[in-house]
């Protein structure tokens, strides 16, 4: 038996059409040599241009909450002043996060965002329970909640005045999910500018709340804004579940540097598609609210079931039944920016050897990594059908700040252990230390405001321990289980390193 490196477990790969794919990407007849000349390569070219970035970032944010329910920052602050100042706050907040991660996007310039940056920092193991907790909970459930949004606003103009049956619901969502997967296992090209398509919809949808709302705004409809800073209703307890709300409706503005690889020019595109991204985001948030309280009470507001859609009954009358659909293309939009980011997680967890090698191989024309992107289809599916969803994101919503606090923590970390790392993309040190604070804060808020959902989510967690041992560390596999994993040897960690044993 011998020993290669963990770079070597490309060797032997088989594209689509039977070819082998050398560890540097180039094709091979099985011979050794390379066809069609050696500056032939399968890989994941650069695709993504500043625009597309912004795309992703904007795209991916967006989803339907700011449409249907942006109240939890109200209901928490106990103010229409003290909840604007809260999503002016947390736009800022999630702008140092994203900072933060453009310093890591360039000075560490592979792709698979968290997972990537926690294993570089903190080592395999840390890295693979992250990996572990996505793959079999949070994204899975994640992309069903935002699926089943798609598939409720997207029949409700049919359905009006009725109630929708849920499993025509269902069966929406399912074919959303499956015209998402395909796209994004046909062309990373396609789905970039259908990314945009989508990106200027929501864009347009939010247009057209604001417009009008500044315009009522300008005529003097202030009455909703008088004694907005009314202290007698303010609650310092609620000030932190105010703040958690606000953290969640921004989450999404690093999906970016799960694809760092297919980024044109990553040292000067990802900061300044992050900059962008964020000040539009926080912008068309802080305005949208305004919008609707020139409309509507605080009251008002936190009694709709969908906001935009009482928003636009106020003041459009029919053309209210609009609203649906830009919602549901809203949603579309982040199925399709998740989607795509996500895949390239698992294609790196695959070319790190901790998840199966099929996931790290390339479409040889298409250049789309097939098997990556199709890894979440199933459980989503199964999912959507069978499983708890809306329990199941509660139980995991603190990890997904502790993980990211643990990545900031760790660019902390870097700046002091690998000081001489070039970074092209410098922020100050005030910057990540206030955000790294800020996640684990609401890491311990979630502790104490709901201890037994967290409790159950942490448990979950920890189940990666012995699955890194069993499908990672651990020598003596059977060869049942080696095969699933699509390895004709073993792959272990020593001395920091992951390499490859083959017969």
């Amino acid at each position: 038996m011998t020993k290669k490196s963990a770079s070597a477990q490309k060797d032997g790969r088989v594209a689509a059409n039977g070819h082998k794919v050398s560890p540097n990407g180039t094709l091979s007849d099985g011979s050794g040599k390379l066809q069609d000349g050696d500056d032939r390569k399968v890989g994941l070219g650069k695709k993504v241009t500043l625009l597309r970035g912004i795309a992703i970032i904007i795209g991916t944010i967006i989803g339907a909450g700011i449409f249907i329910s942006p109240k939890g920052i109200l209901k928490h602050s106990g103010s229409v002043g003290m909840s604007l100042i809260v999503w002016i706050a947390c736009g800022v907040l999630s702008l140092f996060g994203a900072l933060s991660y453009a310093e890591l996007g360039t000075s560490i310039k592979k792709s698979g965002g968290h997972y990537t940056y926690i294993m570089e920092t903190f080592g395999p193991q840390m890295a693979f329970i992250r990996l572990w907790v996505d793959l079999i909970a949070i994204r899975p459930a994640a992309m069903a909640v935002i699926s089943l949004a798609f598939g409720q606003y997207i029949l409700e103009p049919l359905f009006m005045p009725c109630h929708i049956p849920p499993m025509a619901i269902k069966l929406t969502t399912a074919i959303g999910i499956t015209s998402i997967m395909y796209l994004n296992s046909m062309s990373v090209t396609w789905t970039a500018r259908i990314q945009i398509v989508l990106t200027c919809s929501k864009l347009l949808a939010i247009a057209i709340i604001i417009v009008p709302g500044m315009y009522q705004l300008f005529k003097g409809e202030t009455r909703n804004f008088e004694n907005a800073f009314e202290l007698s209703n303010v609650k310092l307890s609620g000030m932190p579940l105010a703040f958690y709300s606000g953290m969640y409706a921004y989450a999404g503005w690093f999906y970016l540097n799960f694809v760092t690889e297919e980024v044109e020019n990553p040292e000067r595109t990802v900061p300044l598609a992050i900059c962008i991204s964020m000040a539009i985001v926080t912008t068309c948030y802080v305005l949208t609210n305004v919008a609707y309280y020139t409309v509507m009470s605080a009251e008002e507001l936190l009694a709709s079931d969908a906001v935009a859609v009482t928003f636009a009954e106020k003041l459009m009358g029919k053309f209210s039944i609009a609203v649906p659909v830009f919602v549901a293309l809203s949603c579309y939009g982040s199925m399709n920016g998740g989607t795509f980011a996500l895949s390239r997680m698992f294609y790196v967890a695959s070319r790190e050897g901790q998840l199966p090698e099929v996931l790290s191989m390339v479409h040889i024309r298409r250049h789309t990594p097939l098997a990556a992107v199709l890894i979440l289809y199933p459980m989503t599916i199964l999912q959507l059908f069978v499983g708890d969803i809306y329990s199941l994101l509660n139980f995991m919503s603190f990890l997904r700040w502790l993980f990211i606090g643990v990545v900031v923590l760790g660019l902390i970390y870097h700046r002091y252990t690998k000081p001489d790392l070039p970074r092209p993309f410098k922020v100050p040190l005030f910057i990540p230390v206030v955000f790294c604070l800020t996640c684990f804060f609401m890491v311990f808020l979630s502790l104490y405001s709901d201890p037994v959902n967290t409790g159950i989510g942490f448990a979950i967690s920890l189940t990666g321990i012995p699955a890194y041992y069993m499908f990672i560390k651990f020598n003596r596999r059977p060869k049942w289980l080696q095969r699933a994993l699509g390895k004709s040897g073993l792959t272990t960690f020593e001395d920091g390193k992951c390499h490859y044993y083959h017969y």
